[in-house]
């Protein structure tokens, strides 16, 4: 096995432990065990467990920007277009619950150690990153502009996702979070004009 496939099984392995059983559960030996690896293994590919924490939040973001791209097709709106990232979003949410839970779990983990403070304010820096880059397509695509900094609409749109995120998880009501996201387009679409 390659370093760069055993990274990647690392992490992945890394993911399922949080998910099932949390941070604190996500011990070096715990995920070798779990990626059925030697210790020695572990240490081949990452210096340390914090770094590993680090490239997990990085490869499901990656994930997440993969997911909420609009694929625009012929005959939508703008305002469709801004759902349909929306929803892509949600329908990533709804595919793996436990990644989400993992990922609030990562977070919380980051803000709570001390010199890990980073890895959590770099994974919002990217969900930021993300919402801007979505929002600037859509806005290009249909010749619109927006009518205050995009990356400004952008930090609101994380923060809306954030709280559609953690009450979908509590309730998986779709309904609501379906609610909450054509709000969400509404309000979106009402900060652009025509260019």
């Amino acid at each position: 096995m390659s370093a760069q496939e055993r990274r990647a099984e690392l992490v992945s392995a890394a993911f399922r432990v949080v998910a099932a059983r949390g941070v604190a559960a996500a011990s070096v030996r715990a995920i070798c065990a779990e990626a059925s690896m030697a210790l020695a293994s572990f240490h081949y590919v990452f210096a340390t467990r914090d770094e590993l924490m680090a490239e997990l939040v990085s490869v499901v973001v990656e994930a997440e920007r993969h997911a909420m791209l609009p694929d625009l097709t012929p005959g939508e709106t703008f305002r469709d277009t801004v759902r349909l990232g929306l929803e892509r979003y949600l329908q990533h949410l709804r595919s793996d619950p436990q990644r989400e839970k993992a990922m609030l779990e990562l977070t919380q983990y980051a803000l709570r150690t001390p010199g890990l403070e980073v890895v959590a304010s770099t994974q919002y820096e990217r969900y930021c990153v993300l919402a801007q880059d979505a929002l600037a397509t859509a806005a290009e695509r249909w010749d619109m502009t927006w009518t205050m900094p995009v990356d400004q609409i952008a930090r609101i749109l994380v923060v809306v996702t954030d709280g559609v995120t953690l009450s979908w998880l509590v309730t998986r009501d779709d309904a609501a979070a379906a609610r909450a996201l054509d709000f969400t387009a509404d309000s979106v679409v009402g900060l652009a004009v025509a260019a």
